[in-house]
């Protein structure tokens, strides 16, 4: 399947469990490696897709000297946009509460960053998707804040918890993108890398 990527040790950079099963599910063995505080800091001034590629690829960019030639490294890194504003994780379930009234009743956009490294080679890319949420009450914003805490997550939702089931009215795009990580493109930017 991807007989190109046999000379390498896939090394993913995530905490993310979402991630991991993500990355098991296309059959691709790697193993775990997590540099600890790596900013996620970003210029002001790029778009929301630059903004997701800029992060993954500072992420990828601090495991530049600590790889050999045969090791490859996955960063990403997701945002929510809702018009011009980007929400990334929340800081707390005051934040986190309005993050999701701002999305109740509206469309926004998940856009992930991914890069894939090695010591010879990088490719950054992005995807988006679209995301339509139902008008959700204070009462189920409420709910599931304090009982999922999504404190992890950008836009302070995960489309495949309670929230999800409830409020996603539409989507279009890439369902995986939503999670945190487009299996779909990434198999096809590892079969071409």
């Amino acid at each position: 399947m991807l007989d190109n990527l046999k000379r390498y040790d896939i090394i993913l950079a995530s905490n993310s469990p979402r991630r991991r099963e993500l990355l098991q599910a296309l059959d691709i063995d790697f193993t775990v490696k997590v540099l600890d505080n790596i900013k996620e800091d970003y210029p002001n001034d790029l778009s929301a897709i630059d903004t997701a590629k800029y992060i993954a690829a500072e992420k990828a960019a601090a495991y530049k000297d600590l790889i050999t030639d045969k090791q490859l490294v996955i960063t990403a890194d997701t945002i929510v946009v809702l018009g011009d504003i980007i929400l990334g994780k929340p800081k707390d379930r005051e934040n986190a509460i309005k993050m999701l009234e701002m999305l109740s009743g509206k469309t926004h956009q998940v856009v992930t960053g991914v890069s894939l490294m090695t010591k010879e080679k990088t490719n950054n890319f992005a995807v988006v998707t679209d995301v339509t949420f139902d008008n959700i009450s204070k009462e189920d914003i409420e709910y599931y804040v304090d009982n999922y805490k999504p404190y992890d997550k950008a836009g302070a939702y995960g489309i495949q918890e309670w929230i999800g089931h409830i409020a996603v009215s539409r989507l279009n795009g890439s369902y995986f993108n939503v999670m945190g990580f487009p299996v779909q493109r990434i198999y096809k930017e590892l079969q071409n890398f």
